[in-house]
Parts: structure tokens; C-alpha cells; sequence
């Protein structure tokens, strides 16, 4: 998701690229086509290697603070700050498949060093504190090292809270910039629809960064809920919040989040180049359901009332479409639904 460069993800953009200029004739037949598509290009075997280093999934609790930058509304601010809520193990009261479920997978990625934790303890995400900056302070267009600032920044000023030493209490801290649809972030959409890195200092801690695409590129960043900017075009979605640009960036936190706290540090699970690794998620590009395939999400839930698509209820009431994770136990991509 990070970074389109490794082989999984350019074979999957090559049968895009092969559908859109299949005939008429194989369009009436599109499953079949499929088949035949992926039969005719061999993929590397999906396997994420441990690469010995920390992870955050031996923590007991992970504190997710966010940096708003740019214009939200409340409106916004609140489906995202619930999603990180359903993360966790909440008030119960989620329905099934839950967005809790799907986070569970990540129990899966174990260290070097057997945790202690037991299993119901075992990295339950908050929500932390949250940091508006809506004043712009760094400008309207942003290199990837300003979102290394913007952290660092709220750190030192103690908006947000320091990262816990490593001997600390048992929690860990995580800390996620959201930047508006206004804000332009060195290569969003070219190549990009969020990333997560570390601290290169001092104390360790992992954050991550993910755009709103709603009015960039939602065709790139925001699908399956606008149509593909090249490939097939089938009919988009429609957003289980109602908002292309805030249901797309959940998709893309859900990837960062998981990315993170599997390879906070460039030497946890990844295929492929540590510098653009396959991870958690970005394994399984474009999966929401079963019998998903390059420009078509999988088989997904849909609200009988407004005909939004979604795969998991969370806290409050709210439903959200998560993208497919893969699995150790099973080594495979695993969806909700």
C-alpha cells in the first residue's frame, strides 16, 4: 500500500492493465477471463519472513495518537477516532464480523522472544490524544520528512505524550498524521496513499501517515468507493460513512496501522526489499471479500437501507470496509466476509 514497487503488486496491476484491454467477448465472461489471466503470470509465493527485529504486537496496550493536519469537520474526525476504538477490545457491544475480529489476526505476528502476555491481553489498541493542526503550520504541501517534524514537533511541545522507554509500563505509542484532501504530501497519489516509518533518535517509536484522496485521487487511494483511475471500471461502492474521502483513508489506516506494529522497524514481517516491503497488508492489495480479483473487491456486506458496502461493525453503530490481512497460521490472505 505504502510504495507500488514489489512484484505481487505490479503482477496484480499487470491483469489490470490485461483486462482493460481485453475484448467485449471476454468482458461477458469475466471470472473465466480472470482465471486465465493469472494462470498465464506466475507469482512469487506469499510468505512474510520474520526478520528478527521488535515488533509492537508483544505490548499489552498500543496508544494510537493522531495528528489532524489541515480541515476536517467533526463529522470526519469522529468516524475515524471511533475505527481506532473498534480496534480494541471496546464495550462488547461491536457486531459480527467485527472490526475487533479483524484486528485480532495481528495476534498471529509473534517476536524472537515468546511474550508473556495471555492472548486477552495481548495489543489492545486506544485511542490516545489527538493534536488539530488547522492552522497549516508547516504549508499546504508537505515533503515525507515534514511528517517526521509534525511528530516530533507535537512530541517536544507535549500536545501529544512521549513514547514510553522500553522498559516502561507495557504500553507502547503509535502516532498517526492525517492530512486533509487540500494537503499535498510528496508523492500521494503518484505512488503513495500513506506510509509508516521510526524515530531516527533517541528513544524508539513508530508513526505512520495516510492522505485524504477525495479530491486527488480517490480512483487511486479511495477504491473500491470511486471507480480505478486505469483498469476495469466497474461500479464503485458506495461508503459505509458516506464519505469517499474518509471511508478510502480508513482502508489505508488500517494498512499503515498494521504495517506498523508488524514491521515497526524495517526488520519485522515483509516480503520482498525492506526499503518497499509487502506487509500485512499491502500483501493483499485490492481484497475486501471472497472471490476478490484485480478490480473487483470481493464478495461484501451491504446495508438494505442505503445500499453501502461494508465487512465490519465497530463501536457507536458504525460499519467500515477493511481491507484482507494476511495470516501466519493460515499463510493467506484472511477477509471478514
Amino acid at each position: 500500500m505504502a510504495v507500488l514497487g514489489s512484484q505481487r503488486i505490479l503482477v496484480r496491476l499487470m491483469l489490470i492493465c490485461m483486462a482493460a484491454l481485453s475484448t467485449v467477448d471476454a468482458a461477458a465472461r469475466p471470472h473465466a477471463q480472470w482465471r486465465k489471466l493469472s494462470a498465464l503470470v506466475e507469482e512469487e509465493p506469499l510468505v512474510l519472513q520474520y526478520h528478527n527485529g521488535p515488533l509492537l504486537t508483544t505490548k499489552p496496550i498500543l496508544n494510537l495518537h493522531l495528528i489532524w493536519y489541515g480541515n476536517f469537520t467533526s463529522a470526519q474526525r469522529t468516524i475515524v477516532a471511533d475505527f481506532v476504538q473498534s480496534l480494541g477490545k471496546g464495550d462488547g457491544k461491536q457486531g459480527s464480523p467485527s472490526v475487533s475480529a479483524w484486528w485480532k489476526t495481528t495476534e498471529a505476528y509473534k517476536g524472537s522472544t515468546p511474550s508473556k502476555l495471555n492472548r486477552a491481553q495481548i495489543l489492545n489498541p486506544k485511542l490516545g490524544e489527538q493534536k488539530l493542526d488547522g492552522a497549516y503550520s508547516l504549508g499546504k504541501s508537505l515533503k515525507r520528512s515534514d511528517i517526521a517534524v509534525l511528530v516530533k514537533s507535537s512530541i517536544q511541545s507535549r500536545a501529544l505524550p512521549p513514547p514510553q522507554k522500553e522498559k516502561g509500563n507495557g504500553e507502547v505509542e503509535l502516532y498517526l498524521v492525517l492530512t486533509s484532501d487540500n494537503v499535498m504530501v510528496e508523492n500521494f497519489c503518484s505512488s503513495s496513499c500513506g506510509f509508516h516509518d521510526s524515530s531516527k533518535a533517541g528513544i524508539k517509536y513508530a508513526y505512520a501517515w495516510v492522505g485524504n484522496s477525495g479530491t486527488q485521487c480517490p480512483g487511486q487511494c479511495a477504491w473500491p468507493f470511486h471507480q480505478l483511475l486505469y483498469g476495469p471500471q466497474s461500479p464503485p461502492l458506495l461508503p459505509p460513512n458516506g464519505d469517499v474521502g474518509i471511508d478510502g483513508m480508513i482502508i489505508n489506516i488500517a494498512a499503515m496501522v498494521a504495517g506498523a506494529v508488524t514491521n515497526p522497524y524495517k526488520s519485522g514481517y515483509f516480503q520482498g526489499d525492506a526499503a518497499a516491503p509487502l506487509e500485512a497488508v499491502s500483501a493483499c492489495p485490492g481484497m475486501n471479500g471472497k472471490g476478490a480479483y484485480p478490480g473487483y473487491p470481493g464478495q461484501v456486506l451491504v446495508d438494505e437501507t442505503t445500499g453501502a458496502s461494508y465487512n465490519a461493525h465497530g463501536v457507536n453503530g458504525r460499519t467500515y470496509l477493511l481491507p484482507a490481512m494476511w495470516d501466519p497460521n493460515s499463510r493467506s490472505c484472511k477477509t471478514l466476509v
